[in-house]
């Protein structure tokens, strides 16, 4: 395992963006950059970092950046590791990996203490095939790591899906909404914040509650979603017409620099792009890309599953990249017919059923 912290890291605020990317190497590198910012954050906290669930979407990259960022700490993850290769590219970053099933309460005694903890574990796509495993995944998990790491600070990654929809003029939910979504996916969401509530609150566990609302890479989310039924010619539903969403790494830059705003008890952070983007407008932008005429069906709601970023924005600023570069990005990778991850978002289901 190669443990050596990298070397000097560029930062992110010192490169131009990238016209394309031409391939996965070049897109996970660039999601690992750390900006000035981010950097700056971490030197301020102490202590390692134990990431539980990384072997997400967005876990590997998340780890990536962190390693560039704490160059000088532990970054540990952990995860089932049954995606093949995926170990093993972490630990040539330097990321230290244990393997571990997280619903297995003997197992997650076993993993070491660490000051800072990023929790990523959860379950949403098929979530509807087996509830009673999803409610396992969301809630009881969550609260046997909130007991069990009672003294780190604890960054929970949850989801906009536990606003009920708003109104499309509004600027979205505000953290302080009450929280009644529709479907137990959403619902198990819920049940998951309630856990790390609960135990932040029993042991003055500081954390943050990291509400994401769509995050982008080029090989899934939302662009990519609607990018590629604009090339297959595919119908585009946008009866759910409105959404937020943010590149991935400012999303994880936000997650890591999470661990320096934590609170005593856990409070929730609204985390996207600030826009308010029309699916109806993407569906055109990306028809304009690839000289095609995108197939809309469906008429927008009135509501929609949307949130306001104002805290997470005086927190950190505006993410650094812009929504229309995201867009050229994809349009590119899409009409180069790139990998894509074939796990769509189903960012159109207003019933809650994943």
């Amino acid at each position: 395992m190669n443990l050596t912290p990298p070397a000097a890291t560029v930062l992110l605020d010192d490169l131009p963006f990238p016209e394309r990317f031409a391939d996965e190497q070049a897109l996970e590198d660039y999601l690992a950059t750390p900006s000035r910012d981010l950097m700056a954050d971490m030197t301020t906290l102490e202590g390692d970092l134990l990431i539980l669930g990384v072997g997400g979407k967005m876990g590997p990259t998340l780890a990536r950046l962190a390693r560039n960022a704490m160059p000088a700490r532990r970054v540990i993850a952990v995860a089932r590791f049954s995606e093949p290769g995926l170990r093993d590219m972490l630990e040539s970053h330097g990321i230290e990996t244990i393997a571990c099933d997280l619903l297995e309460r003997e197992a997650l005694a076993t993993l070491p203490d660490c000051a800072n903890v990023i929790f990523m574990a959860g379950r949403k796509f098929g979530a509807d095939g087996n509830n009673p495993l999803t409610w396992a995944m969301n809630t009881h998990v969550p609260a046997l790591v909130a007991e069990r790491f009672r003294h780190a600070r604890i960054v929970a990654f949850s989801t906009a899906c536990v606003y009920p929809f708003v109104p499309v003029i509004s600027q979205g939910a505000a953290e302080d909404a009450a929280l009644s979504p529709p479907g137990e996916y959403a619902n198990s969401c819920v049940g998951r914040e309630r856990m790390f509530e609960y135990f932040s609150q029993l042991h003055n566990t500081p954390g943050r509650l990291f509400r994401l609302s769509y995050a982008i890479d080029l090989r899934y989310g939302v662009l990519a979603d609607v990018a590629l039924k604009v090339w297959r010619g595919d119908k585009i539903d946008i009866t759910m017409g409105h959404v937020n969403v943010i590149w991935q790494g400012d999303a994880n830059a936000q997650a890591l620099r999470c661990l320096t705003v934590a609170t005593v008890p856990t409070t929730p952070l609204n985390v996207s792009g600030p826009e308010t983007t029309s699916i109806r407008w993407l569906a055109e932008e990306f028809a304009r890309c690839f000289n095609k005429t995108a197939q809309i069906t469906g008429e927008e709601a009135t509501t929609a599953w949307l949130m306001n970023t104002g805290a997470a924005e005086r927190l950190f600023g505006y993410p650094k990249v812009p929504l229309s570069r995201q867009i050229g990005w994809v349009a590119d990778w899409i009409s180069r017919e790139q990998r894509l991850y074939g796990k769509p978002t189903k960012f159109e289901a207003r019933d809650g059923k994943y």
